[in-house]
């Protein structure tokens, strides 16, 4: 296990009975001037809106609607200008990943006087952890991307076909999950949300940290939580139990705890993010489809062992031989991903030729640093090879 500092200060509000009692003060702790954050018209149908601008009353507040799923840089900057004109002390994001990530960065925006794009790439000495960022509140609609209690942002910018990770120096001030909040979801939804938990769960499982066995046993609990509870929420959309289960597993997964003691940097998402960048697929779709193929081009003699400890202790697959383990644990994995109804293909989803594949490809080596940081080192080649493989149909391993 390697050295780690972990520090988090985020407020949760879990569960039923928070919102309509608490939402008020937990927004005016930090002021009166408060930049509403939402999405579509979702929030609107289901009454939150209305709900969120009652609890709001006695506070002055303007609003940024329509951020969009791979929240675009426009929204930002609309955001900054907002925030700049009216004097905004703090911000309360309703929605799921995108709107808290567009959120996020407009908090350090409000104290940047150039594009916020900067402060993405750190461009012209930009450099957010130096600025102060507005406290965030938020009010989860969606588990995936577990953003309602970490640093970090995923923006992009159309203009340079671009989607990129940054960080700042505060996590939400206060994070409302109430999972009921998430029954009307849509079944795709909730098939990419769930995968982009698997997902993050599996980035940080797949790593050489030695003897780490404190986050490879709650990475595998969590694991078996989500593949448990995904297929519930689907078939019975209004589960509590389901939908608990999976908003919890989300900020669990990506909140800092599991991957303390970690080594490596993370392989699918730099993959990911070029689809999106390039053809803004949603992301968890984007993540099922290359999650099991990365997995294949990965496994050899020296990952064997953990690829079979995952199948034995994620997937309780009996069996003595390492390869014929991992080779199962593969195929099982590909399975419940396509089972959620995530289309499994690249042109399933609309990428139907390998045009951008080398340009993509090394840029995802590149800002990934895949070649020295990742668990298994990848090259431009290797990347394109993802990327083919991701064109075909599945081929079981383990037959």
């Amino acid at each position: 296990m390697n050295d780690f500092q972990y520090h988090n200060t985020t407020d949760i509000r879990f569960g039923r009975n928070h919102i309509d009692a608490e939402l008020h003060d937990a927004v005016a702790q930090f002021g009166n001037k408060v930049l509403l954050t939402y999405g579509g018209q979702s929030i609107k149908r289901s009454g939150l809106y209305e709900r969120v601008l009652k609890l709001l009353d006695g506070l002055e507040v303007v609003e940024l609607g329509g951020i969009a799923p791979n929240p675009k840089i426009d929204s930002v900057r609309e955001g900054q200008k907002l925030a700049k004109d009216n004097d905004v002390q703090v911000i309360l994001a309703v929605g799921g990943g995108s709107v808290i990530d567009a959120s996020k960065v407009i908090a350090s925006a409000r104290y940047y006087e150039g594009d916020p794009w900067d402060l993405v790439v750190k461009a012209n000495g930009a450099d957010r952890m130096l600025l102060p960022q507005l406290p965030v509140v938020d009010i989860l609609t969606l588990a995936a991307t577990g953003t309602e209690m970490n640093f970090g942002s995923v923006i992009s910018n159309p203009e340079t076909e671009q989607k990129l990770g940054t960080g700042g120096p505060q996590s939400p001030a206060v994070s409302f999950l109430a999972p009921e909040l998430t029954f009307t979801v849509p079944a795709n939804q909730t098939a990419a949300g769930s995968m982009d938990i698997m997902s993050h769960l599996i980035e940080q499982y797949f790593d050489k940290a030695p003897a780490n066995d404190v986050s490879k046993g709650l990475i595998e609990g969590l694991m078996r939580t989500v593949i448990k509870w995904a297929p519930v929420a689907l078939d019975q959309p209004d589960s509590y139990d389901a939908r608990a289960n999976l908003m919890w597993s989300a900020t669990m997964a990506l909140n800092g705890i599991v991957r303390s003691g970690n080594q490596n940097g993370w392989t699918v998402h730099p993959l990911e993010h070029e689809l999106s960048a390039y053809y803004d697929i949603t992301h968890g779709e984007g993540l099922g489809i290359l999650t099991p193929r990365w997995m294949q081009h990965v496994l050899n003699e020296d990952t064997v062992a953990l690829f079979a400890r995952f199948g034995r202790n994620v997937w309780q697959i009996n069996g003595e031989d390492d390869q014929q383990v991992a080779l199962e644990a593969i195929d099982r994995t590909e399975d419940w991903i396509e089972n959620l109804g995530i289309p499994m293909t690249l042109p399933a989803v609309g990428i139907k030729d390998e045009a951008n594949f080398n340009v993509m490809a090394t840029s995802a080596v590149k800002v990934g640093q895949l070649q020295t940081n990742a668990y298994v080192g990848l090259n431009v080649d290797d990347v394109i090879t993802i990327y083919r493989e991701s064109m075909k149909d599945w081929q079981k391993l383990s037959l």
